[in-house]
Formats: C-alpha cells, structure tokens, sequence
C-alpha cells in the first residue's frame, strides 16, 4: 500500500508544482508589462516569488516521493536511524 501513496503524493505534487510554475510565469509577464500601473507590477512581481517558492517546494516533495527511489528507505542514506560503523 505503501508504493501506492508515494505514487499519489508524487503525481498530487508533480500537479501543484506545474501549478506553480504557471502561475509563477503569468506573474512575470504582468510584472514586465510597462502597461500595467506600478502596484500591479509590484504585486505581480511578489507572487511570481511566492510561486517560485511553491514551486520549488512542490518539486522537492515530488521528487521525495518518486517512484524511481524505489520502496527502500534506506537507500544511500542513514534515514532508517541505524548506527553506521
């Protein structure tokens, strides 16, 4: 059941990091639009870096979950909590 959940958390962060990224693109292009008044710009700019926060925390959390790390917790690292010597 376990590879089941990792495999809906990646798709479900995969999902919200493009998300982001799209969002994040919109808000660069309001931000250099010279039509745009300069709050709007501003407000623009401050969301595009939000998203790109999101975004990359998204894809942090999607690659944690990807099916190419396989099933095994303690694959190249000391994460199971046993003493290394």
């Amino acid at each position: 059941m376990e590879p089941v959940k990792k495999a809906t958390n990646y798709v479900t962060e995969s999902v919200q990091s493009a998300t982001s990224g799209v969002s994040k693109e919109t808000n660069k292009e309001v931000a250099r639009d010279s039509n745009n008044p300069i709050g709007t710009r501003a407000s623009a700019a401050k969301d595009a870096l939000g998203d790109k926060f999101n975004e990359s925390k998204h894809d942090a959390r999607a690659e944690a979950n990807s099916p190419s790390r396989g099933t095994n917790n303690n694959q190249g690292s000391n994460q199971g909590g046993g003493n290394l010597i």
